[in-house]
């Protein structure tokens, strides 16, 4: 090859590897990256055309309650509020909010637990809330802060049996962090539509939302994520870690879901060798399984727990 031609083809390489970096980094700050001109600590841009706008702020539960503070492995600030039962005891639960949002959105969950005597902790997650952050890493860092939080619970007290609740990608921060080493006091899992994969429904809502293919946007989106928020969207991947979890797990679904199809539960579940049950709420979207099945929802719930944790 003679130099001239070589010359265009290095000029060639270095446009192409260029505008695929701008693409990937348009797309992981639109679906990543909290903060715009305005607020910086407003939602991704994505959560535009993603969230359930008709969806409240939940009000403050009544019961006594506490900041709790910790600090991530990448040394970001940890923010979290501890709600105590009229009566306390060994039982805990970690309730983990959804993308987009922050431990605000836990709070009517914290109250079905309190009333059956649960200790609760709501954290905001990476890039939400008062955590620091700022990107969301779709679980991978969420889910390293979601151990950390228990074990400073077991600090707290020694004796606690800690449920992991998440919904959305709250379902699938607790399936990663059910599947780490460093995850103490673990019982159970309840998770409410969580995706088999990050990277699978980002590609699934490119066709939704812009009309655009997998390719080559999600390859670009995967690497740039990587350089950018310090985890690989592909790495948020639930499914590929479900034969590591060892404590019972509830799978909850709605199966009129469009973002996260019923699909993806039904994947899970098979992947899943820890005792395990499931529960398809009828006509129930993405998110909207309490909402939809009311008291069955906790009914569901409390029975599967008090079964696996006797």
């Amino acid at each position: 090859m003679s130099k001239k031609k070589r010359i265009i083809f290095l000029s060639l390489a270095i446009a192409i590897l260029a505008l695929g970096y701008a693409i990937g980094a348009y797309f992981v700050d639109y679906a990543l990256k909290r903060g715009n001109d305005t607020d910086p600590l407003a939602p991704p841009a994505a959560c535009v055309s993603i969230h359930d706008k008709t969806r409240e702020v939940p009000a403050l539960p009544k019961a006594k309650s506490e900041p709790w503070h910790n600090v991530s492995a990448d040394g970001r600030n940890l923010a979290a509020t501890h709600f105590f039962p009229e009566k306390t005891g060994k039982r805990w639960a970690i309730l983990v909010h959804g993308y987009g949002r922050d431990q605000r959105y836990a709070r009517d969950y914290a109250e079905a637990y309190l009333a059956r005597g649960y200790q609760v902790l709501t954290p905001d997650l990476c890039a939400s809330g008062a955590t620091e952050g700022q990107y969301i890493t779709m679980g991978v860092k969420e889910s390293e802060e979601v151990a950390r939080w228990a074990a400073k619970i077991k600090e707290y007290d020694p004796e606690a049996e800690i449920v992991l609740h998440g919904v959305s990608m709250g379902a699938a921060t607790v399936m990663l962090a059910a599947a780490r080493e460093d995850m103490p006091g673990l019982v159970a899992v309840i998770e409410d539509c969580g995706y088999t994969s990050a990277y699978e429904m980002f590609a699934n809502q490119l066709g939704v939302i812009f009309g655009l293919p997998e390719f080559p946007i999600m390859p670009c989106v995967d690497v740039v994520s990587g350089f950018k928020t310090g985890a690989k969207v592909s790495a948020a991947a639930p499914l590929q870690v479900m034969p590591r979890i060892k404590v019972p797990v509830l799978f909850i679904h709605g199966d009129a879901d469009t973002l996260v199809p019923p699909a993806m539960m039904e994947e899970l579940f098979a992947a899943c060798n820890a005792p395990k049950e499931k529960f398809v709420v009828a006509g129930a979207g993405h998110g909207d399984a309490m909402k939809e099945a009311g008291d069955e929802y906790w009914q569901h719930i409390f029975a599967f727990l008090a079964a696996v944790t006797k």
